[in-house]
């Protein structure tokens, strides 16, 4: 089953776990497995039937650009983590 590691903005929804192992052969499912398990989360990853566009899914530590149909390995590490903004400061 894949293990879903948990960003630290979340953790409140998935009792403090930094990790959790969830079952699914789609991306679809392993979010429906995670909401199943811990209520919020889907909210948190997702904007309507879609990633929230803030959200950066790697697969087994690659960048993806994934739908919500696209295959899961049974061994696939996924992480979401959120989008990292800035650098437009001043000198």
């Amino acid at each position: 089953m894949p293990v879903i590691a948990i960003p630290a903005l979340i953790r409140n929804l998935t009792d403090g776990e930094d990790s959790v192992t969830v079952e699914g052969a789609t991306i679809r499912e392993v979010i429906n497995s995670l909401e199943d398990q811990y209520p919020g989360t889907k909210a948190k990853l997702c904007d309507g039937d879609r990633i929230h566009p803030s959200i950066g899914v790697y697969i087994n530590g690659v960048l993806t650009r994934v739908a919500m149909h696209d295959p899961v390995d049974t061994d696939a590490e996924l992480h979401f983590l959120p989008a990292i903004s800035g650098g437009g400061g001043s000198s």
